[in-house]
């Protein structure tokens, strides 16, 4: 196996789409040490953006959260894989979860620029087990 696999939780807050919405919610996090997985920002309506954050430590998200006002809606699951960046480099991996028949229903991968990548795969609830297996986790 050329790559490394691991579940996440990830967690999403509703915010309002304009300037600064991301900085506050990062910066209360990164002050108490929530470190994360990833970070997404997704426009869902001309005055809304969905903050998606993948922590290391939910409980510590969920406490942050608590005390600062912020609203969560999760734990939903995603399966981070890391590997060496390659030409084909996530063919293993898709070529496994074809094989186990799973689909993937959404997903973003990302070279770092110096040889190594990362990827975020969503699959539905109902085929996440056949995922994680697939992908020998």
């Amino acid at each position: 196996m050329s790559f490394k696999v691991q579940k996440l939780n990830y967690y999403y807050t509703i915010t309002q789409d304009k300037p600064g919405e991301a900085h506050k919610i990062l910066s209360v996090l990164a002050d108490v040490g929530v470190n994360q997985f990833a970070f997404n920002i997704s426009h869902i309506g001309p005055e809304r953006s969905q903050i998606t954050l993948f922590p290391e430590d939910d409980a510590k998200l969920i406490s942050v959260a608590e005390r600062a006002g912020l609203s969560l809606d999760g734990p939903y699951h995603a399966i981070l894989v890391q590997g060496s960046d390659k030409l084909g480099a996530l063919v293993e991996v898709h070529e496994r979860l074809n094989n186990a028949n799973v689909n993937v229903a959404s997903s973003t991968a990302i070279a770092d620029g110096q040889g190594s990548y990362g990827y975020i795969i969503y699959v539905r609830p109902d085929e996440y087990e056949e995922a994680s297996e697939a992908l020998s986790l």
